[in-house]
């Protein structure tokens, strides 16, 4: 009686571990992006010979109707084999110099060129190491900056621009000597200092900023490295007759391919030992396909509630987003607050102005007892500076003024690190003297 107590409670035990496993798998499942997903049961996969695995294409739903005589085959050809800005300089220096002893050096220098676009070397060890001389050197380096992009090979951020206007042939006249000689007053916003030197009105200094402000400070951060990453969208949101729709976007999800006629053949010829195999690996298959359809349908209806809360934002394309919270998500759908979680970090919805993120539509309140988001506010604030007079531009304090005539009552101090995060500068960085 006894040893029948204690086989009892071990067979307990047993079944509570399964059912952790497979609970901790589906929790796993839920989580990963389309690309952690498809990696994942491709393993599953090859330990599994019931099934194999259609990996879901790079191409949406969207973006084929929204690109018509773009070919798919051609897209990925593109997203497989970008040019880095290394194979880019080199190319063109094969392409227009001949072999000398100045291109070898140009080929030397490119592999010290960053990412952005910048010349990282020590100068005196390179032409030490390649026994240059001074002038060899610097008719490399010359040479080297005239490649596109333009502002390629710069040392500093002042060099880049300089660069940029040099070759510029609608850059305003006094720029590239503004920017050689009052680099400092220029950053400093120093518009009278730079007017009384250079003996030109307020305007036309303001209008050379205007000019320097368009030009790139990384002019190889355009450039691609050697791999490309794809965003492939979970779901996918279209308009039909007025109203907004949201569905999965099944040309991104992977399938599983269940090979029914090897099963059948291998089971009619199976011994026993092979039988339990096959009902082994049945159940995982069947278990998974079921999990990736749960998956897909909690990534759905969490996607469904999103737009509904924010339809302003999809409405207006890009307008303001309300208050919510995961918890307002969760009680909902009657699930836990974390499940909300997985199912919006790295899954992402494609509408006809961009693909986003699912985690950016929870957005938490001001203040805990209104209903206005930090992004209502921040929209608020963005507004107010665009209607500016931007010869006596708004204080932060004369905004948080404004706001409570709108019925927000926020302290500067929050007003200004809103207004960082828009990357607005201060009013007396915006003012203007044109």
């Amino acid at each position: 009686m006894k040893f029948q107590q204690g086989y009892s409670q071990k067979q307990q035990q047993t079944q509570k571990l399964a059912m952790t496993q497979e609970l901790q798998q589906a929790i796993q499942i839920l989580q990963f992006n389309t690309e952690e997903l498809q990696d994942y049961v491709e393993t599953v996969s090859l330990e599994n010979p019931l099934f194999d695995v259609v990996a879901p294409k790079i191409q949406s739903d969207l973006m084929q109707m929204h690109s018509g005589a773009v070919k798919e085959e051609s897209f990925i050809q593109i997203a497989d084999h970008p040019v880095s800005l290394f194979e880019h300089l080199i190319n063109q220096i094969h392409l227009n110099y001949r072999d000398t002893f100045i291109r070898e050096i140009m080929l030397v220098l490119v592999e010290y060129i960053d990412v952005n676009g910048y010349l990282r070397v020590d100068e005196e060890e390179i032409k030490e190491e390649l026994h240059a001389t001074d002038i060899q050197y610097l008719d490399a380096l010359t040479l080297l900056q005239q490649l596109d992009p333009p502002g390629v090979g710069a040392r500093n951020l002042q060099e880049c621009l300089m660069l940029q206007t040099e070759q510029d042939d609608y850059a305003p006249e006094l720029a590239y000597l503004l920017l050689e000689e009052s680099f400092d007053a220029i950053a400093k916003r120093k518009f009278e200092q730079i007017a009384k030197e250079y003996q030109i009105s307020l305007p036309q200094v303001q209008q050379i900023l205007d000019y320097i402000r368009t030009l790139n400070p990384f002019p190889g951060a355009s450039f691609g490295g050697q791999d490309s990453n794809f965003i492939i969208p979970d779901l996918t949101l279209v308009r039909r007759d007025g109203q907004l729709v949201v569905l999965s976007n099944k040309r991104g999800q992977l399938r599983l391919n269940f090979q029914e006629n090897y099963f059948n053949r291998l089971k009619q010829q199976a011994d026993e030992e092979t039988k339990i195999y096959l009902k082994e690996k049945l159940q995982q298959f069947e278990w998974l396909n079921k999990t990736l359809g749960q998956r897909k349908d909690t990534i759905l209806e969490v996607g469904k509630i999103i737009v509904k809360h924010q339809a302003a934002f999809f409405e207006e394309k890009q307008g303001a987003l309300k208050p919510l919270m995961l918890k307002d998500v969760a009680k909902q759908l009657d699930v836990h607050e974390s499940t909300i979680s997985r199912a919006v970090n790295g899954k992402y919805i494609e509408t006809d102005f961009g693909v986003f993120e699912l985690r950016s539509f929870f957005v938490n309140k001001v203040n805990d007892d209104e209903d206005t988001s930090a992004d209502e506010v921040k929209q608020l604030i963005a507004s107010l500076v665009e209607q500016e007079d931007k010869h006596k531009p708004l204080s932060d304090q004369k905004i948080v003024e404004l706001l409570a005539e709108k019925d927000q009552k926020i302290s500067r101090r929050t007003v200004a690190k809103y207004r960082d995060a828009l990357n607005i500068p201060s009013s007396s960085k915006r003012k203007r003297f044109d």
